[in-house]
């Protein structure tokens, strides 16, 4: 990069925009109008993104907007729906009995043991009488809010390309996560805070780790923004080290200023190189995350009933309530994708819901700490009005089992599973889908990733099928070449 003496004859784009865009009030009026949809309703997707900006690609949007933002729990490790939310009395009835369903069961590792009920017993919940597991009762609660599609099937047992699909649509690593794709599309609701946060589980990464959260080809400005609830430095290097204390608040302001002039010089070399671009606006947006996060992060302010309804003054559902929580701050505060994961990759003894050895111990520690804060989300954008235009999707990367493994446990199952929606537009007290009399497989409308992505997308206004980005000579989209919207779990 050249550091010789300026050109005067260069101006940056600040004053191109105020020279020939008529103004920065002018400006700003558009970039007002395009924040809320209210350009005209069409995609120009074959244009460059603008990254560093809060647009979204999106002209205008496709349908009548549901929601305006998505909150997604992630259940890291295989989340078993027979124990949940797939409630079968035949399998309860043939306990014991040899698992046999008609054809040979390969299973991820092991040989089907027997038919394994619930440790758990069920219960019928709401005005809907929806049968849900004992297991997590606090959703149970709920479940007059909730459209449950038990017919998911994945397109893998193993658990890094399962988990990529359920979040990105494809097996392999590469691809934008959902949240990305919509950052792309949609743009943000806040210029002070991401539009794409992702909340890990405190004690480590799923599978995959943050590649789960990846752009993928987008401009890299879209990537999950990760917040490590908990610790001392929830947002890596947001704050200079104990060691720079020559750095003042006047001497940052001018280093930033100096950086992203060299840096936009920079980029007027590299033309069409998102990465810069993304760091300058991630340069732009940490100067406000200085002020914004930590009064997000800040729950003092928070009622003790608040802080109770999360499961903040109990142990086991301490570290998950305060992620449920704090989500719900950014989802107010005008983020427009929250992740949150429930579930580490870190070995024994298992901190994440991969039962194969002991499902009673392992999904009664996972359910406890998740159940409680989870309804508590719900809930609690409920009474504030949220709820209404905030999608909550619950999901995880494949099923498990009807057998038994060894004795206690439970294997791998991707031939059905069971995902949840609420919220923005989404039916509650209704069920989609069927899995066959032992929740092996499924039986009434087999559903895939691409459909629950297509459904969300459809409840933010946009057509799946149209929102598209140009990579390797391929209009490349969230769904790929599939997706049907669920129209029975969507309001009218």
């Amino acid at each position: 990069m050249s550091l010789g003496a300026e050109d005067t004859s260069l101006i940056d784009r600040r004053e191109f925009l105020w020279r020939f865009g008529g103004g920065l009030g002018g400006i700003a009026l558009t970039h007002l109008l395009a924040t809320e949809g209210l350009l005209a309703a069409e995609i120009d997707s074959s244009r460059a993104p603008p990254s560093a900006t809060t647009a979204g690609v999106l002209k205008g949007l496709h349908h009548p907007a549901k929601a305006k933002r998505v909150v997604q729990l992630f259940m890291s490790g295989a989340a078993s729906q027979c124990d949940t939310f797939d409630y079968k009395p035949a399998l309860i009835k043939r306990h014991g009995e040899k698992f046999d369903p008609g054809e040979k069961v390969e299973l991820f590792q092991s040989n089907p043991g027997n038919c394994m009920k619930s440790p758990w017993n069920w219960k019928q919940y709401g005005q809907c009488g929806k049968w849900i597991n004992n297991l997590v009762p606090h959703i149970g609660s709920c479940a007059d809010d909730i459209a449950f599609i038990h017919s998911m099937i994945s397109k893998s047992n193993v658990h890094g390309p399962a988990t990529y699909m359920q979040n990105t649509g494809f097996v392999l690593p590469g691809f934008p996560h959902m949240g990305a794709w919509i950052s792309y599309g949609l743009g943000s609701l806040n210029n002070n805070l991401p539009t794409f946060v992702v909340l890990p589980d405190p004690r480590g990464f799923a599978p995959n780790g943050p590649a789960n959260w990846s752009s993928g080809f987008l401009p890299a400005a879209h990537q999950g923004t990760m917040i490590r609830v908990g610790k001392p430095n929830p947002i890596f290097d947001l704050f200079p080290p104990d060691s720079a204390k020559f750095i003042t608040p006047q001497s940052e302001k001018d280093g930033l200023a100096l950086l992203q002039k060299l840096n936009q010089q920079h980029l007027a070399t590299r033309d069409g190189d998102s990465r810069l671009d993304a760091r300058i606006a991630s340069f732009e947006l940490a100067a406000k995350l200085q002020l914004s996060a930590p009064e997000v992060m800040d729950l003092s302010g928070e009622s003790d009933a608040t802080k109770s309804l999360y499961g903040l003054d109990e142990k086991i559902t301490g570290d998950f309530g305060r992620s449920c929580l704090i989500a719900r701050r950014l989802l107010e505060r005008g983020v427009r994708f929250v992740q949150l994961w429930s579930g580490a990759d870190n070995g024994f003894p298992r901190r994440n819901w991969d039962s194969h050895e002991d499902l009673a111990r392992d999904h009664l520690d996972m359910a406890t700490s998740m159940d409680k804060p989870a309804a508590a989300l719900i809930k609690d954008l409920k009474v504030r009005g949220l709820l209404d235009d905030t999608v909550v999707l619950w999901t995880t990367e494949f099923g498990r089992m009807p057998c038994s493994q060894g004795a206690k446990g439970r294997d791998h199952n991707p031939f059905t599973f069971t995902t949840w929606l609420a919220g923005g537009g989404v039916k509650g007290g209704v069920s989609y889908g069927e899995s066959d009399e032992w929740s092996y497989k499924a039986a009434v409308n087999p559903t895939y990733c691409y459909d629950v992505h297509a459904t969300v997308l459809r409840l933010l206004g946009i057509d799946h099928s149209k929102l598209t980005f140009r990579h390797n000579g391929i209009d490349r989209r969230l769904t790929d070449v599939h997706g049907h919207i669920i129209e029975e779990i969507i309001t009218t």
